[in-house]
């Protein structure tokens, strides 16, 4: 099974919060990771923000990091093209979604439509997850 992960889920690998003994439990049980280029820039604007307000030391930012970058590279990343952005636009048409939630939901179900695989939605927003179960992605 390919797991799809969005910002919230990949946050919780790296920063320990609610959520994060979960999403480690789902990550460890897929076989693949997914996710779309823009959690990139997410995760790191949160180790960020997490760094300047205290929640993080600045070595432990740097390890964050450095750990990101080693696994980022395992990762299927899903690109953001034209496409893909009108596919999400689609999805705001059909779901209340904000718009870097639409990509998310677009790149996860790219990658369902890639692959033969089961893809599990992993995510902690209510909202995006009704949005995935809708378009067919398995949640938990």
């Amino acid at each position: 099974m390919i797991a799809y992960v969005d910002t919230s889920a990949l946050v919780k690998l790296y920063v320990s919060e609610v959520g994060s003994p979960e999403a480690r439990e789902e990550v460890d049980r897929a076989d693949s990771l997914a996710t779309s280029l823009v959690t990139y820039v997410e995760v790191r604007a949160a180790i960020a923000r997490r760094a300047r307000e205290g929640d993080v030391s600045r070595e432990a930012q740097d390890g964050l990091l450095s750990t990101l970058e080693a696994d980022w590279e395992h990762y299927a990343v899903v690109g953001v093209s034209d496409p893909l952005c009108r596919f999400a636009a689609e999805l705001c048409d059909r779901h209340p979604l904000r718009g870097v939630d639409a990509l998310h939901l677009a790149s996860a179900l790219t990658v369902k439509a890639r692959g033969g695989e089961p893809v599990l939605f992993l995510c902690f927003d209510e909202r995006l997850r009704r949005a995935a179960q809708a378009e067919g992605l398995l949640i938990r």
